[in-house]
């Protein structure tokens, strides 16, 4: 695996062998394994990352409308074309397109019908989390509610509280979540989204992937201050980013299954097990990605962060020092 003709695999649904099968369908147009895999997902954390998948896929085609018209009394296709309505509206808002609003608010009325008919179901409200994000100015009443506690903003708790009451600390909610906090400002607090993912993180049950979060607000940090500027890799070795790092690894990589662990997540804790210098633990979490990877982070650390290519490269030679570095015990940690 550390052979210099090792090639990454970018895919969206990563060790997921079934959920890859049914996205190959789904972008020929055919939604049969699609359906098929949503009624054997065994648990809503599951669920939530596959309908996540399938309908980034999907919004592109009209495939679940499709499947809709076949079998109108499908809960599953119901949730699904939720999904859609909600991805083209971020999709919509992303592009600055004028049809934003009305999209808005098809996917609002979407998700209030998914709740609807699948009460149990956490996806509705993590659609209605995502949606939030387009309200950054909090013109909506439930999206600048009073917080739950001290050092947070106001916003839509009463979403989190639901997606958490189906499925406690649903890792995309919470993501989503954190979205929101740097859509509600014009320069995206980041001192709110710091507060944000401690607290969130800090009563995640061990196995959570809420104990990355952190992770990912210094990510973010990081590409604001325009870290690819070499001075700035010192961002990454400092007492607090080295703790971060390793409380990811102890309390999600060494408790989580990770069969069905995200590969932002992944390669989110590889990457800063790499810019901490923790080279050995780095590696264990190169192993644990296989074949795959994800641009993100390693894009921020290249000159041109929307060059994929530059991206791979970064993420090939972090690979490459950290597998050489747990093989070969006469280097340390900072080798």
């Amino acid at each position: 695996m550390a052979s210099d003709h090792f090639r990454p695999i970018y895919h969206p649904a990563g060790h997921d062998n079934e959920l890859r099968a049914a996205v190959q369908d789904l972008r020929t147009g055919r939604w049969v394994s699609m359906r098929n895999l949503l009624a054997e997902t065994p648990d809503w954390a599951q669920w939530t990352q596959r309908t996540q998948v399938l309908a980034a896929v999907a919004a592109g085609s009209d495939a679940v409308q499709t499947w809709r018209a076949e079998e109108p009394r499908s809960v599953a296709a119901t949730v699904m074309h939720t999904r859609v309505l909600v991805e083209r509206a971020l999709r919509s808002h992303r592009e600055g397109h004028p049809r934003t609003q009305e999209l808005w608010q098809g996917a609002w009325e979407a998700c209030g019908n998914a709740a609807r008919h699948a009460p149990a179901d956490p996806v509705p409200w993590v659609c209605l989390l995502a949606l939030s994000q387009l309200d950054g100015r909090q013109r909506l009443e439930e999206h600048r509610l009073a917080p739950p506690g001290p050092m947070l903003f106001p916003g839509p708790w009463a979403l989190l509280a639901e997606a958490d009451k189906r499925d406690p600390y649903n890792r995309e909610a919470y993501h989503r979540m954190l979205q929101f906090v740097y859509a509600r400002r014009a320069d995206g607090s980041l001192s709110e989204a710091v507060n944000f993912v401690q607290w969130a993180a800090s009563s995640a049950p061990e196995g959570s992937a809420l104990h990355v979060l952190p992770l990912f607000v210094r990510v973010e940090r990081y590409r604001r201050e325009n870290g690819h500027e070499k001075a700035l890799d010192l961002h990454w070795v400092t007492e607090d980013a080295t703790r971060d790092a390793l409380r990811a690894l102890e309390l999600w990589f060494d408790q989580a299954s990770l069969a069905a662990a995200s590969l932002l997540d992944l390669n989110h804790l590889a990457h800063a097990l790499w810019g901490a210098l923790q080279f050995d633990q780095a590696a264990r979490v190169f192993e644990a990605l296989g074949p795959f990877y994800a641009s993100l982070p390693w894009a921020y650390r290249t000159r041109s962060p929307g060059d994929s290519a530059q991206a791979e490269e970064v993420f090939l030679r972090a690979r490459s020092r950290c597998l050489g570095a747990a093989r070969d015990p006469r280097h340390g940690p900072s080798g």
